[in-house]
């Protein structure tokens, strides 16, 4: 369930008046995750890198209370769920988008991350839970390392947004840059590093 909300009435009043009307609101946090184990994880389970990379996002962005809200436009929206966004190869080798919903539960996070990003892959229909979740955008180069990224700032679509590449492996570790993209009215600086020191956190603790 989404709705509008009066920024005035929140934690956010300051951050709106800011940056709501900013000619560039988008920041870009650069961090290099230890994955180690989710290396490992994913080798012994036989699961998906990015399906656990994806669940251990939602996890680490859950108990955030800034990743609830969204600027749309000139309007600030406040949501109950959040969801991690997956880019698809479809069928005719062009890309698809897919939400999966964010929840504690990795078995029916995996069945439904599965489930959904094969129907995106033969449909080529994006499945979209904007409506209802607040998105974190994901996007994986997997054809090449990359020390990072930068998005784009369109005005339109001002939801986080993770980008990452191939992990690079380091003596016996393997690490993976990633770059987080976050609007200014959302978050501040302090809430997007505690993301991600929570990202790392989910990481080394994933079962």
């Amino acid at each position: 369930m989404v709705k509008e909300i009066n920024p005035m009435e929140t934690d956010r009043a300051a951050a709106y008046e800011l940056w709501i009307k900013a000619p560039n609101p988008m920041v870009t946090f650069f961090k290099t995750l230890d994955v180690t184990h989710l290396i490992r994880v994913s080798k012994k389970k036989n699961l998906k890198f990015n399906m656990l990379l994806g669940y251990c996002i939602g996890k680490a962005a859950a108990d955030i209370k800034e990743f609830y809200l969204l600027p749309v436009g000139e309007k600030l929206m406040r949501y109950d769920t959040i969801a991690v966004n997956t880019i698809v190869k479809n069928k005719v080798d062009e890309v698809s988008s897919c939400d999966i919903l964010a929840v504690n539960d990795l078995d029916v996070f995996n069945r439904e991350y599965l489930q959904y990003t094969s129907q995106v892959a033969d449909s080529c229909v994006n499945r979209d839970l904007s409506d209802d979740s607040m998105v974190i955008g994901t996007s994986a180069i997997i054809d090449t390392e990359i020390d990072g990224a930068v998005g784009m700032n369109s005005g339109i679509f001002n939801n986080p947004f993770m980008i990452w590449g191939r992990y690079k492996k380091k003596m016996f570790r393997y690490y993976l840059p990633v770059s987080f993209q976050f609007h200014h009215t959302q978050m501040d600086g302090a809430h997007a590093g505690r993301f991600l020191e929570n990202l790392q956190n989910e990481i080394r603790s994933l079962g």
